[in-house]
């Protein structure tokens, strides 16, 4: 059972993120992102990908995990793709704005959404030992923050889930 770190209630059993059902945008981002991961795998990063799009659904950011790659620990699927977007838009502000990543962002990423005042975030696979979005904090949900994400949890977890654990058997 997934637990939160908002109030009671907040959610049950992880029930609050499922709740909300994914956009057509979301799954063709989904779609992309899943791409990105492999990607990322094929380049011996973490097999992690991310998709900003705006309130129409238009793709205005996108990343993979480059952290191997450039030597950056900062250099996650999420922050790679919020900084395209808000490059795109000109603006830090990605208000109005979805996140679509493939693993359940870590506290890090977390903060950047919050950050970027991303108003939607749609993950695939939950991260039970390093997320921020319902499984070990709730940090873009948190009511004690000035600011929080619409959260959708759980699209496409299979094939997420899958990339991540073909990775790290391959490492094993």
């Amino acid at each position: 059972m997934r637990r939160g770190a908002g109030t009671p209630g907040d959610f049950v059993g992880g029930d609050y993120a499922r709740a909300v059902l994914p956009a057509p945008a979301d799954l063709a981002a989904m779609d992309r992102a899943l791409a990105l991961a492999a990607v990322a795998g094929g380049a011996g990063d973490v097999p992690v990908g991310a998709v900003v799009t705006d309130a129409a659904g238009t793709v205005i950011g996108e990343g993979r995990n480059l952290r191997e790659l450039e030597h950056d620990p900062t250099a996650h699927a999420e922050v790679v793709a919020l900084r395209a977007a808000a490059a795109t838009r000109g603006n830090w502000n990605l208000e109005g704005c979805t996140l679509v990543v493939t693993l359940e962002p870590c506290v890090m990423c977390a903060g950047a959404v919050l950050q970027s005042r991303i108003s939607r975030l749609v993950f695939g696979a939950w991260d039970e030992k390093a997320g921020a979005a319902g499984s070990m904090y709730d940090v873009v949900r948190d009511r004690r923050l000035p600011y929080r994400a619409e959260v959708v949890a759980g699209v496409r977890e299979a094939e997420a889930s899958a990339l991540l654990r073909a990775f790290f058997d391959a490492r094993r």
